[in-house]
């Protein structure tokens, strides 16, 4: 294989680094995965050890995956994070995540959900953070301090950091908020596009570091679902649905935000029914399988042990186990946990009010059959699964193309996407599975109900 057929895509992700080789075409020529620990230090924080995960798990992922021959290598993250870091790029403080308390906005419990993510969450880390270490270099989110590892470049993409509005404005950080919390503009990190050339790799010649983007951003553009009324559902410890729409719209409860497709917008959210609830269930009960189970003997479970982003925006909200009783088991119980997961999807499908063609799964949920044959009962549609599980990762290798001029539009990685199979609905199993969505809807408060 030639240098110039291969990228590198490195994710760093909830509970491990991910991290593939793509040749040109899209196909995994290599792929490791880093696993690294998820702090839960009380019920409503979240936070990774920074060292750990932002910066030694991608130079380790890089190490092992031996490409030296690669062209150019790019980081997708979760969003929103942060941290303090040295003048060496080493992290100070706790690597904040998505819903931890310390990045509640005083008052925001009062206040009816936002349709958009997590409004001011950014600023609340930030002042948090800088509280603990206000002597800090750097406050960097979790791709800043990975590029600063892999090419001393304290960078992040546009997309990232308009997340962490009102911080950053679209147009630069804000330095009346960044004052506010006690800190300078200088010491935020620096905003490029995506796909654009950010620095050498360290030690490796001539590898470039490209700017990659948000982990569901990067998963999106090689999904292929970028029609009118296709359903992403991105299967990874968050759970994300979005539906392609023509038009963009507001509906309470949703967020709506542009497609990578010219003049398209996605509806939808994130949930906390995804692996982070799923993973839970692992550690706290037995063996089972759920594909032995009466599809009339299973409980119906509310999936909040940790509150609920979209649609209900309620971080006390908790977990309840409806319908249980001396002939349910383990197995039961799973069942349970995968239909709950997959209730969320159909309800922020119904509540997009969009007229769905299709529906692709992407992620490393993916590989849970369990997970997706729930999906495909709970909807009463097909599931299509996509191939490469790491799909944050292709498409930060797809973006490294773009800063090495092999690739000159987004567009084109749709060519990347393949599916690997597609989960049928059982028939035996849709009625009962719907009788126990309307009770779903029913404890959860729904306007569907």
């Amino acid at each position: 294989m030639s240098r110039e057929d291969v990228t590198i895509g490195i994710d760093v992700g909830t509970t491990a680094v991910k991290a593939i080789a793509a040749d040109e075409s899209g196909n995994v020529k290599a792929r490791v995965r880093i696993p690294h620990q998820l702090r839960v230090p009380a019920p409503d924080q979240l936070e990774h050890d920074a060292d750990e995960a932002w910066r030694r798990g991608p130079l380790t992922a890089l190490e092992q995956l031996a490409q030296p021959s690669a062209r150019a290598v790019a980081v997708s993250a979760m969003v929103p994070s942060l941290t303090a870091v040295d003048a060496a790029g080493r992290p100070l403080t706790p690597g904040l995540l998505y819903g931890d308390v310390r990045g509640q906005v005083p008052g925001a419990s009062t206040r009816p959900a936002q349709p958009v993510p997590a409004v001011g969450e950014a600023v609340e880390f930030l002042r948090w953070t800088a509280a603990q270490a206000p002597d800090a270099v750097g406050y960097w989110p979790a791709p800043a301090v990975a590029n600063h590892a892999l090419a001393g470049e304290a960078v992040i993409d546009f997309a990232t950091a308009i997340t962490s509005l009102p911080l950053f404005d679209g147009t630069g950080w804000s330095s009346a908020v960044c004052a506010e919390c006690g800190v300078t503009v200088d010491r935020m990190p620096r905003v490029e596009t995506f796909g654009a050339a950010a620095g050498q790799v360290h030690g490796t010649g001539s590898v470039l570091l490209a700017v990659g983007t948000i982990d569901a951003l990067c998963e999106q553009l090689v999904a292929g679902a970028d029609n009118d009324g296709d359903v992403l559902v991105l299967c990874g410890t968050t759970l994300i649905v979005w539906t392609t729409i023509s038009e963009a719209r507001q509906v309470p409860g949703l967020w709506t935000i542009p497609h990578t497709a010219a003049g398209k917008s996605q509806i939808g959210g994130a949930s906390n029914a995804g692996g982070l609830f799923l993973g839970w269930v692992d550690r706290v009960f037995g063996p089972g399988d759920p594909e032995a189970v009466d599809p009339r003997r299973v409980p119906v479970w509310l999936p909040y042990i940790r509150g609920e982003r979209t649609p209900l925006h309620d971080p006390d909200r908790r977990a309840v186990l409806d319908g249980l009783d001396l002939t349910q088991d383990a197995a039961a119980l799973r069942r349970a946990a995968y239909e709950a997961s997959a209730f969320v999807v159909r309800q922020l499908i119904e509540l997009s009010g969009a007229q769905v063609s299709r529906i692709v799964a992407s992620g490393g949920g993916t590989r849970v059959q369990p997970w997706m044959q729930a999906i495909a009962d709970a909807t009463g549609r097909p599931v299509e699964v996509s191939r490469v599980a790491e799909g944050a990762a292709l498409g930060a290798a797809f973006l490294a193309r773009m800063a090495v001029g092999l690739e000159t539009t987004i567009a084109d990685a749709a060519r990347w996407a393949r599916i690997e199979r597609v989960v049928e609905p059982r028939p035996t199993w849709t009625g009962p599975t719907k009788d126990r969505y309307r009770r779903f809807l029913e404890l959860s408060g729904s306007r569907l109900a």
